[in-house]
């Protein structure tokens, strides 16, 4: 009986060495896209009232457990059943994030000369519908969240198969690719909002450094200013950082998931700006698109 016991928790350990090996060649290549979604998440995650930020935060986070929870099991399903189907999501995915972040900037060009009173207007339908507007920003990060979920999870994915061809392991392949895929989903949602609910309470913890401090001087009052005056230039930094991942993660979709854009779309130019440009192109053709749709939708609803 004891034999049997210790020879399962001797499985349980060989089973998770070759799981570490797979899960920091995914971590690896996840590295990008987490970044992004850090960015992408932070930008979204701010702009609220102090008292709803952490909870807005914690919203946003169980929406994505529940994505990957979603996620997970029908990419492992499809890659069973049609595995050209995931393509084809990711490839709609990228339409979906090339929209935001172009809409995102043409906000910014088109959207930025308002008068004093427009500005007033907007601010008191915000306090009016504040709760409407929260429950819209976390339905939109949510959404966003899911297709960077989604992209994570098939990079891992990919990743796990490369680094169990490495191994010589004793174990289904399967079962150290859903082992890997779904620490890396843990891993990216846990390490990504706790680095977003670190930044969204800056101010506060400059604050509180102030508080504490005896004197009117001193390395406190100074990392304390620090972070109050630093939090606006990170959240713009962020939103700036935030729609140029969106971009980016979109043309990197499409130049390496759409065979004509992957060998003839401008073959020589630098990949990045590449990514950029097919990125742009596919925000301006998805604007029309998912604005019709839109306005489609709230007619049938009406």
């Amino acid at each position: 009986m004891a034999s049997g016991f210790f020879a399962i928790l001797d499985d349980i350990a060989a089973l998770m060495d070759d799981v570490a090996v797979t899960a920091k060649l995914a971590t690896q290549k996840t590295a990008g896209i987490l970044g992004d979604d850090l960015a992408v998440n932070a930008e979204k995650a701010t702009g609220f009232l102090e008292s709803r930020e952490i909870p807005v935060l914690m919203n946003i986070m169980k929406g994505s457990f529940i994505n990957k929870l979603i996620i997970v099991p029908i990419v492992f399903l499809l890659q069973w059943l049609y595995e050209p189907a995931i393509t084809i999501i990711l490839i709609f995915g990228g339409f979906y994030l090339a929209y935001e972040g172009m809409e995102k900037i043409i906000e910014y060009l088109f959207h930025r000369g308002k008068k004093g009173h427009e500005v007033i207007k907007e601010a008191a339908q915000t306090a009016e519908n504040g709760a409407d507007l929260e429950k819209s920003r976390v339905k939109s990060a949510i959404t966003t969240d899911f297709i960077l979920s989604l992209e994570i999870v098939i990079i891992a994915l990919a990743s796990a198969k490369v680094g169990y061809g490495t191994l010589k392991s004793q174990f289904n392949p399967l079962l150290v690719e859903i082992v890997t895929v779904s620490i890396v989903a843990i891993i990216a949602t846990v390490g990504v909002y706790g680095i977003v609910a670190l930044i969204v309470r800056m101010d506060d913890a400059g604050y509180k450094l102030i508080k504490r401090s005896k004197t009117e001087s001193g390395f406190l009052v100074t990392l304390g200013n620090f972070l109050v005056n630093a939090l606006p230039w990170v959240i713009k930094g962020l939103g700036v950082v935030g729609t140029i991942a969106l971009i980016l993660v979109a043309g990197s979709i499409f130049v390496h998931n759409i065979d004509w854009i992957h060998h003839h779309f401008i073959p020589n130019l630098n990949a990045t700006l590449r990514e950029a440009l097919a990125g742009l192109i596919g925000g301006l053709i998805a604007i029309p698109i998912f604005k019709l749709g839109s306005k489609a939708i709230s007619l049938i609803k009406k």
